[in-house]
């Protein structure tokens, strides 16, 4: 009677041990970024997705201040999946303090790069800006602080000897809230970093008189890989009527070592997959290509995304 105790109290201590494990393994949280920007729709999009592909999996959607926060919550192990941008993803793996990465991020890992990001700057017509240096001397919402479009839009006016100091004020807000300062005349423009389409921007265009602002093409052969010249095409927004010479920066879907080979491997697999079901959520998604989901990518792949590209002969 007494072996039977200690043999039914070494198994319920076994299963205290090993349950919450089990559990930690089958939950996958998707971190995006703010409600009104492209991340948060796909995030959604992809938690169902894998909520009933993978067997066991519980999912959840976490709305955050998007690629900064993304990759330092995936370091610490308190997200399996997150979008960020290519740039960041890069000083997050070396390790640049000045944009939010104390030390090196090493744990990070690749699962697959999706589409391009735009740099998307939406200035009220009255302000008479045309190009980014029009934009001294105005109010200027450039994203949240640290955030993945903050960085971008530091890189961007310093490749043109500008600072934050040559604009009259500094917003550090996402898009939705930028837009409802620029709908009140409070702001002059909002420099954003998105995927094609924003429903902020869209708001904004359908409610006033909208220029959206050139970024030179030189800009983007100052600051280098991951940053490539882009086009806002024609009509992206309402009464876009023009071509707006832009900057295009690739999104990564990023993991980190401490997700199984497996749940990575069906995290891969299940995008590729359902496309026209992250289409439907967004129409960004519609860049996705497996043929350059590996390539130029900053930091290694997760070991399960890799064994899912070989197996498609892209390895």
């Amino acid at each position: 009677m007494l072996k039977r105790f200690y043999l039914g109290a070494a198994l319920a201590s076994s299963l205290a041990i090993s349950a919450p494990a089990a559990m930690a393994a089958d939950f996958i949280n998707v971190l995006t970024g703010g409600t009104s920007g492209v991340y948060y729709p796909l995030g959604v999009a992809l938690s169902n997705i894998y909520a009933e592909g993978i067997e066991g999996a519980r999912t959840q959607v976490q709305s955050t201040k998007a690629s900064v926060e993304n990759l330092n919550l995936l370091q610490q192990g308190r997200g399996e999946l997150g979008f960020a941008l290519g740039d960041s993803v890069k000083d997050a793996y070396e390790g640049n303090a000045d944009v939010g990465f104390t030390k090196p991020l090493t744990k990070l890992r690749a699962i697959a790069a999706i589409y391009p990001n735009f740099i998307q700057i939406a200035a009220a017509s009255s302000s008479g800006a045309v190009t980014v240096t029009d934009l001294k001397g105005k109010s200027v919402s450039v994203g949240a602080a640290k955030s993945g479009t903050e960085v971008n839009a530091r890189k961007i006016l310093a490749a043109l000897d500008m600072s934050y100091d040559d604009l009259s004020k500094v917003e550090y807000l996402p898009f939705a809230e930028s837009v409802e300062l620029l709908k009140n005349r409070q702001l002059d423009a909002t420099l954003q970093s998105s995927g094609l389409g924003s429903a902020a921007l869209k708001d904004l265009s359908s409610s006033q008189d909208v220029t959206y602002v050139s970024v030179p093409a030189e800009v983007a052969q100052t600051l280098g890989a991951p940053y490539a010249a882009g086009v806002i095409p024609a009509g992206t927004y309402p009464g876009q009527d023009a071509d707006i010479p832009t900057l295009a920066i690739t999104n990564i879907l990023v993991t980190h070592e401490d997700v199984s080979e497996e749940m990575a491997y069906q995290m891969t697999k299940l995008l590729f997959e359902n496309l026209d079901t992250l289409k439907a959520a967004h129409s960004a998604a519609g860049a996705i290509d497996i043929e350059t989901a590996v390539k130029n990518s900053p930091i290694p792949l997760h070991a399960g995304a890799e064994r899912y590209y070989r197996e498609q002969g892209l390895l």
